[in-house]
């Protein structure tokens, strides 16, 4: 990969290919199951948060899907976020969906042709199988288990934000809604970025929304930018779309400093 400062680089993304650990929210009340996968060959935790109008009322509702969704990892902190905003009337009631991860870096990226990529994840284009896992698994289970409307969306950060991003470029029709922080645009010498004008040719006509964020980490926020600009002059028809960008924040904090608007944004906005 060219002109990318790996000291930086191993800094803020060498423990993305591992499960990812983050600070105890308080875990709220939720459901848990495994799921037997033969996209991706293992068993997976599914973890979900509903909203309390579920169990008051016979009403469908939107679905909003996560990786980095174990307990151990972002799912507490981002239900927690959306059953306040629910409280407050700030968003319509929304169900989160959690994945948890087994492993990170395998599953959320795709394929690479840079060797030195490999210092951080693997080269395998797990994310097709964790994608097909997702479409062709994951969203018949939850509809079977669950009462849910046809709108779905996914939400993620770094490598997560990575995974949003690659589905959203090369598989849009998957999701209704896309929400990424930070996205590791990086990856395969910033081959989404590279060829974003060839993808956004072939979006499909349908309406599609896009909320990305930036922050000061100069390895990510040169594509974020970049692919700003191109999506200023090639914005599919159907496409409404938000970049973030986020000077005072670090790869580390965007995070949690943006999540509210970004849900705000995405689910209020017709």
């Amino acid at each position: 990969m060219k002109n990318i400062n790996y000291i930086i680089l191993i800094s803020l993304f060498i423990l993305s290919c591992e499960n990812k650990q983050q600070k105890q929210d308080p875990i709220p009340n939720y459901d848990s199951f495994k799921f037997e996968s033969k996209q991706v060959g293992e068993t997976r935790v599914i973890n979900v948060w509903t909203p309390p109008s579920y169990e008051k009322t016979d009403n469908s509702f939107p679905i909003l899907y996560m990786p980095d969704g174990g307990i151990k990892e972002d799912f507490p902190h981002i239900a927690n976020t959306i059953a306040e905003l629910i409280e407050n009337n700030n968003i319509p009631p929304i169900i989160l969906v959690g994945i948890e991860n087994t492993k990170r870096g395998r599953d959320l990226t795709g394929f690479s042709e840079v060797k030195e990529d490999e210092k951080y994840c693997p080269l395998t284009d797990g994310a097709n199988n964790f994608r097909n896992f997702i479409t062709k698994e994951l969203f018949t289970e939850i509809g079977t288990k669950y009462r849910v409307t046809n709108k779905k969306g996914i939400i993620g950060e770094s490598l997560a934000g990575l995974f949003v991003m690659e589905t959203f470029m090369i598989k849009p029709e998957s999701f209704d809604f896309y929400i990424a922080f930070d996205p590791s645009l990086w990856w395969n010498n910033h081959y989404l970025v590279r060829n974003a004008k060839s993808l956004l040719n072939k979006f499909p006509d349908k309406k599609i929304k896009l909320w990305f964020a930036g922050s000061s980490a100069e390895d990510i926020s040169q594509y974020t930018n970049e692919f700003v600009k191109i999506l200023e002059n090639n914005t599919p028809n159907k496409l409404k779309w938000k970049y973030s960008d986020e000077p005072n924040e670090k790869h580390n904090t965007i995070f949690r400093a943006t999540k509210e608007k970004a849900l705000k944004w995405m689910l209020n906005e017709k």
